[in-house]
């Protein structure tokens, strides 16, 4: 049996705590982190911001040598070791996933922590895709204490499984 998709999830900042907020979906009130520059309006590149805005789910990115396939609407696909994201707004692919080469600088997806276990793509800054205003912004598992991200969404692990069961293409994702 399948749940129904979530057609909203809306992301709010904690009163009184820029880097913590909640994820609302449906009933649910899930703690989040945030990143270490608050929610911001007009996202940069490595000022540490969660953009304000709607967005769309895309694909869900999973280590599958750490957990079976979740239960999700989203397309899927497997992180493999040399799989990463373009984060240099002067490259073509800035803002994509790349396959990471010896001294690549790219954000690595294969992690060694457990923060990219399961990654959630999102379509900020995608169309049109812009340089520099922010890339590898995806909704992935939390550091212990919910510390600050680079400028993600980051739930709990077990949170994050029962959201993946609800989102589908059809969901929208706000940051207030």
């Amino acid at each position: 049996m399948h749940k129904r998709t979530l057609s909203r999830i809306t992301v709010r900042r904690k009163p009184g705590n820029s880097t913590r907020g909640w994820l609302m979906a449906g009933p649910l009130a899930l703690p989040v982190a945030l990143g270490r520059g608050g929610i911001k309006a007009n996202k940069r590149e490595g000022d540490g911001g969660t953009p304000r805005g709607t967005f769309r789910a895309k694909r869900l990115w999973w280590r599958a040598e750490r957990h079976a396939r979740p239960a999700t609407q989203l397309p899927a696909r497997r992180i493999k070791p040399d799989d990463g994201w373009c984060e240099d707004p002067a490259d073509r692919r800035y803002n994509r996933p790349v396959k990471r080469l010896a001294g690549s600088t790219a954000d690595r997806l294969a992690r060694q922590d457990h923060l990219y276990d399961f990654v959630v793509e999102i379509d900020h800054n995608t169309r049109p895709r812009i340089a520099g205003r922010g890339s590898a912004v995806f909704i992935h598992v939390a550091r212990p204490h919910f510390a600050p991200t680079a400028g993600c969404v980051a739930l709990d692990i077990g949170s994050l499984r029962r959201l993946l069961a609800r989102l589908g293409h059809g969901t929208r994702i706000v940051v207030e």
